[in-house]
């Protein structure tokens, strides 16, 4: 019986091999140009939100804007699309392209509620831009919340809360150690005269 020598890298190699090979043939398509089989464009997409609005840009290049499609929720935008090859099927000069054909769709989930009656397209230079208004009701607003416990606030004689002069961070039971304020005009009972 003949010993023979275990080469892990020409195992490795030959694994690679194969799956070039079949990465070509799924890649490969009847005309000899290659292209990823089921894959067509798909549009890069950004949204910027502000304060009063949603901005949604994507970048459509090639596409012709009669072959858009867009619909608006207040909470998700879908646009469907067509990217159409220029070029004549029966033209044989092209050896290869690495552009992507063909109908798109995408549903863009939205960081916040929209008022989609009152959204503003524009598209030049191959972007699309939509400028969306949040809803009145979810535009960002500045709301008080109380924590447990804070519910029993003691009032003082000008009407507000006591938590509500005390300084961040310091709670009403610190400030019976704290120094009361006095109006301006009078004299602290501790202060004295220095007369």
């Amino acid at each position: 019986m003949a010993i023979m020598r275990w080469e892990p890298f020409r195992e490795i190699e030959s694994m690679q091999q194969q799956m070039n090979q079949l990465f070509d043939r799924m890649m490969s398509s009847t005309d000899g140009n290659r292209q990823v089989s089921g894959m067509s464009f798909i549009p890069a997409a950004e949204i910027h939100e502000t304060e009063n609005e949603v901005k949604l840009q994507m970048e459509v290049p090639g596409v012709d804007v009669k072959d858009l499609d867009i619909k608006v929720s207040e909470d998700a935008v879908a646009i469907t699309g067509e990217r159409k090859s220029q070029i004549n099927n029966e033209d044989k000069g092209m050896r290869r392209s690495e552009f992507r054909y063909g109908r798109f769709q995408r549903i863009i989930p939205l960081p916040a509620p929209i008022q989609n009656d009152k959204v503003q397209a524009d598209f030049q230079n191959g972007v699309l831009c939509l400028t969306m208004p949040k809803s009145e009701a979810h535009k960002n607003k500045v709301v008080s919340i109380s924590l447990p416990g804070q519910n029993q606030q003691q009032k003082i004689p000008n009407g507000q809360s006591q938590s509500d002069q005390m300084p961040q961070g310091i709670s009403p039971e610190m400030s019976d150690t704290m120094p009361q304020s006095v109006p301006q005009g009078q004299m602290s009972p501790s202060s004295g005269n220095n007369n």
